[in-house]
């Protein structure tokens, strides 16, 4: 906890301690089961920080950022949080579907209808906590996100997301993401004053952590992470087996798409891609998998989403199509392979079995390439 503490003591940016001396109420943003987050190492350093500067236990509230993720059962709650915890604070579960919780506060220069939590927004202390890792179109996790998404409601989410098709919304891309951006003024928007956010390494022990206003936090934190999760590549592979990288990242095929943005980035017009990922609660989406009923083809999936217009959940298909459009797409997990099937991608036992179907595909002595995290590896191709 020595680095947490650290960060606490040295906060980046303009945010100060002091400032919020017997604050009223503290909000903490805190992600969902779908993050790796070592909150059993971050949260005591930063609770006993507010309870030095005379903030009461009662007065301190967690607010799990499901943004548009199913909202978790309390039977859950103890995958995030210590139990301990579980017993001494208030814990909130955002439905980004209940209008009533939610607060409309205005618009981005984006166009972007802000819809937010309404508690967390009224709180005096707002703070969001999570990691800095690559994220496959918002450029970086980590800083505001955490509200700006986690905690907003489903129109605010579906026109941030909306703009993933512009050319900037990509891995590692911060200052011209234009999703990324609008994730900022979000959060400017709902007065988060604190972040508190740490950087992984590939064993998930804490390597760095940063405390302050959340844009500084982002400004100090994604050099470190590009630094370690940035990898060379020197040309594009025939086939690319690919691993998002354990639990929870591969949770669900909603999660573990992830990945498969990754990996299109190295692979040839017309090769394979390999994921291997556990998915042990299938798609992650009801609305994912209705959208793909009775579609067979990526043109299929192009016209109806056209048609629809943009929709978190569907558009993950819509990702997922652009891939298998120009790559076959191969996974090996615990899904049922009818369901895998429905999502234009074809299901395999084991991944031995998956490099033989696609040596199929292949010229003779295939280029091979593997990404064993891939979710947290930014590939820059040299070519």
């Amino acid at each position: 906890m020595e680095v947490v503490d650290h960060a606490l003591d040295n906060p980046v940016g303009s945010f100060d301690f002091q400032n919020f001396r017997n604050a009223k109420s503290v909000a903490i943003a805190i992600n969902d089961k779908t993050r790796p987050v070592p909150y059993q190492y971050m949260l005591p350093p930063l609770l006993k920080r507010l309870l030095s500067i005379g903030v009461r236990q009662e007065d301190i509230s967690f607010y799990i950022a499901t943004g548009t993720h199913a909202p978790l059962s309390r039977d859950e709650f103890a995958s995030i949080l210590p139990v301990e915890m579980l017993e001494d604070f208030r814990v909130v579960v955002h439905d980004c579907g209940n209008e009533d919780l939610l607060l409309s506060i205005g618009y981005t220069h984006y166009g972007t209808p802000v819809y937010v939590n309404r508690n967390f927004f009224l709180s005096e202390l707002k703070i969001v906590t999570g990691n800095i890792e690559p994220h496959h179109f918002m450029g970086f996790s980590g800083g505001a996100k955490s509200a700006s998404i986690g905690l907003t409601g489903r129109r605010t989410i579906n026109h941030n997301h909306a703009m993933l098709t512009n050319p900037n919304a990509r891995i590692g891309e911060f200052s011209h993401n234009p999703m990324r951006q609008d994730v900022e003024e979000i959060g400017n928007m709902i007065g988060v004053q604190l972040a508190l956010n740490v950087i992984l390494n590939n064993d998930k022990q804490i390597v760095a952590a940063y405390a302050g206003d959340p844009r500084s936090v982002m400004y100090a934190g994604t050099p470190m992470c590009r630094q370690i999760c940035q990898v060379k590549v020197p040309k594009t592979y025939d086939i690319v087996i690919v691993s998002p990288g354990g639990h929870p990242k591969d949770i669900n095929l909603y999660q573990s798409q992830k990945a498969l943005t990754n990996a299109s980035q190295i692979v040839k017009d017309g090769g394979v891609i390999i994921l291997a990922a556990a998915c042990p609660e299938g798609s992650g989406s009801t609305s994912f998998e209705a959208f793909m009923v009775g579609l067979s083809s990526c043109k299929d999936v192009f016209e109806k989403f056209k048609q629809m217009g943009f929709s978190v959940g569907p558009h993950k298909a819509f990702q997922i199509a652009k891939i298998a459009e120009r790559a076959k797409i191969i996974l090996v997990s615990e899904m049922e392979p009818e369901l895998v099937k429905r999502f234009l991608i074809t299901p395999c036992d084991t991944i031995d079995a998956a490099v033989q179907m696609s040596m199929s595909n292949c010229a003779q002595d295939p280029d091979i390439a593997i990404l064993p995290r891939a979710i947290n590896t930014i590939p820059l191709l040299s070519e």
